[in-house]
């Protein structure tokens, strides 16, 4: 949950930091102190590729395979392949959520501040619908019912969040959507990372995360130039509190709607196409 926690703090740090365009420097240095010092860190200090005590007992005798055949056993996986696409989406989609939410906001007249506001409840929300829901499954086990039914929450979430967003004066309707998003989206990601260590199984774990991750990013960049695309340019608008360029404030209309129906669809497709047993689980 480290990746959450990082945005929590930046979404509170941003607007604190920068007021001016100019203090984005010193932002980016702020910012730039915690991944020296985690890369220091970690380089100097790490110097075994396992822990001392196995972390479960199929670790204890493990058969994980060496990197090539197991990217190649992911490959030819078919659920692994299903969760890879639409997780790696899902993980895009907030982070996309997350990086454009005050562009999305000020439009219609809602402050940076109140934006950071959205992203910290956004954060806040998710850390503890994780915490609830890892404590349900791991008394339960119900790794895919659980994810299937938070990911069309999310989704659902996503809708009410892109028509509420296009309209003014709804601030406290804005954060609870926001709240409820994180809650149910980020609530999955720890729960999705272990299915996918249950579904790929004997493929190593640092392997089968590895690639979803890596799939997110790439999901990610690929939503964050099309949703900038899809944007429109508007008169100006003296409600807005937007940073205006030299094109004018931008109408995100359309990108949230598209947001909110990839979203949508990748839940659905999700929840009819994805079944796997739980291969680690059964080793065990």
């Amino acid at each position: 949950l480290a990746n959450p926690l990082g945005i929590l703090i930046a979404n509170m740090l941003s607007p604190a930091l920068v007021s001016e365009g100019r203090h984005i420097p010193l932002m980016l240095g702020v910012y730039a102190v915690p991944a020296v010092i985690a890369c220091a860190l970690a380089t100097a200090g790490i110097h075994e590729k396992v822990p001392p005590t196995p972390p479960s007992a199929s670790a204890t005798s493990s058969t994980s395979q060496p990197f090539l055949t197991g990217l190649k056993m992911l490959l030819r996986n078919k659920p692994y392949i299903i969760l890879a696409v639409c997780f790696g989406g899902g993980i895009g989609i907030f982070t996309c959520f997350s990086a454009l939410l005050e562009q999305i906001l000020c439009e219609k007249g809602y402050s940076n501040e109140f934006a950071g506001l959205n992203g910290a409840l956004f954060t806040v929300c998710g850390l503890l619908g994780a915490f609830l829901l890892g404590l349900y499954v791991d008394r339960t086990r119900k790794f895919t019912e659980s994810t299937k039914i938070f990911f069309c929450l999310s989704a659902l979430a996503s809708i009410v969040f892109a028509v509420t967003s296009r309209f003014r004066h709804q601030a406290v309707m804005l954060a609870i959507i926001s709240s409820l998003f994180g809650f149910f989206g980020f609530a999955i990601y720890p729960i999705a990372m272990e299915l996918a260590v249950e579904c790929s199984y004997p493929v190593g774990e640092g392997t089968s995360t590895g690639l979803i991750f890596v799939a997110s990013q790439i999901e990610g960049v690929i939503l964050m130039i099309l949703l900038q695309a899809l944007t429109v340019c508007v008169s100006d608008d003296p409600s807005s509190t937007c940073a205006l360029d030299q094109n004018g404030a931008l109408d995100w209309t359309t990108p949230v709607l598209v947001l909110a129906g990839l979203c949508s669809a990748m839940a659905c497709f999700y929840v009819i196409f994805f079944h796997t047993d739980y291969k680690r689980l059964h080793a065990e």
